[in-house]
């Protein structure tokens, strides 16, 4: 596979380049058909809330999805991918962040750490869900090893860990070294959600906004959280020390191909097409598809489709060895084969 080096441009950069441009009409069609439906399922869960609340949480579910496809768009915005027009990407981002509660220009720096170290063990945790070598954590005690075992737990990681990662922890600005405008963003968001969510309450009551509310945040950012890891955390991803690593190769064997059927490909918003995003965060989402299909260069990278992605849940240790993922099951065959071998 090409290798990227500061002298030799890779070929697949002229590729792409006309998959770059947003077209206007298409940014604004997807923004109607996605902030409408949200805004109409919201007043019907409401109103279901009189009926059956079994009625409403399958509102909730299918408005996470729509939430999701929000955050698409946002997240195009952070890349200045949605819009020709930075100011432009930037409001919208701005606002899109108060419904999926995230401080849109903090997330958008580290967001943007995570594709410039994708893969790249030295630079592990940031905008990602962390992963240990199995030297590391063959080296720690025990209850470091529990700890870890926990957060790599799926119930935490797709529920318990969403949940609290959008509705409390993006409340505070935890990096150290945020500039004022990420300040601002953590504050303007939380100052925006708090005047809504007063203001629901005053109007229709602060136990019916929270029944409302709260199953949208946990369905979407479980979702949400879910098809980012998949993608990422596969078997025969890409992790590589900082010296040896390379970001072609990154994107192209650490982030996968997620095959899904066409109504799952809508509300995601392409993001199955990673590889590609990867490549190039400037192709706004719905230019993925054409780009992957019509570039050989994207045509041999790993395929995850529904079923197959649940195995990636399993996964916890990446083998410096073999280059592969690995369960804790094959992690205690390895300790036990370590163990019987003479030193």
């Amino acid at each position: 596979m090409e290798t990227t080096t500061a002298k030799t441009k890779p070929a697949w950069v002229d590729a792409i380049k006309p998959y770059q441009v947003p077209d206007h009409k298409k940014s604004i069609w997807q923004l109607i058909n996605s902030l409408v439906p949200y805004l109409l399922i919201w007043v019907l869960m409401y109103y279901s809330l009189r009926v059956n609340y079994l009625i409403t949480l399958a509102l909730a579910f299918l408005n996470a999805l729509f939430m999701m496809r929000l955050f698409i768009i946002q997240h195009d915005c952070g890349h200045n991918s949605f819009f020709k027009s930075t100011k432009l990407n930037d409001l919208l981002g701005g606002v899109l962040g108060i419904i999926s509660m995230t401080p849109y220009h903090h997330w958008r720096r580290t967001h943007a750490k995570h594709h410039a170290t994708a893969g790249d063990l030295d630079f592990r945790g940031i905008g990602d869900i962390y992963t240990m070598t199995v030297d590391e954590y063959a080296a720690l005690p025990w209850h470091r090893k529990l700890t870890y075992r926990i957060y790599r737990n799926p119930l935490v990681k797709f529920v318990v860990g969403p949940t609290l990662l959008f509705i409390v922890l993006h409340r505070f600005l935890l990096s150290k070294d945020a500039d004022k405008r990420e300040r601002r963003s953590v504050l303007y968001t939380n100052i925006a959600l708090a005047v809504i969510f007063a203001g629901l309450s005053l109007w229709i009551g602060w136990r019916e906004t929270l029944l409302v509310w709260l199953p949208i945040m946990v369905f979407g950012s479980s979702i949400g959280v879910f098809l980012f890891y998949v993608q990422h955390q596969f078997e025969d991803t890409y992790w590589r020390w900082h010296e040896e690593w390379d970001y072609t190769e990154a994107a192209l064997r650490g982030a996968s191909f997620f095959k899904m059927n066409k109504v799952a490909q809508w509300f995601s918003g392409n993001i199955g097409f990673h590889h590609v995003h990867h490549l190039s965060p400037k192709i706004p989402n719905y230019n993925l598809e054409r780009a992957h299909y019509e570039n050989e260069i994207f045509h041999q990278v790993e395929t995850i489709t529904f079923f197959t992605s649940f195995k990636t849940i399993f996964l916890h240790l990446w083998d410096e060895q073999t280059h592969k993922l690995i369960s804790w099951t094959e992690y205690a065959r390895m300790q036990r084969q370590r163990a019987a071998t003479p030193a």
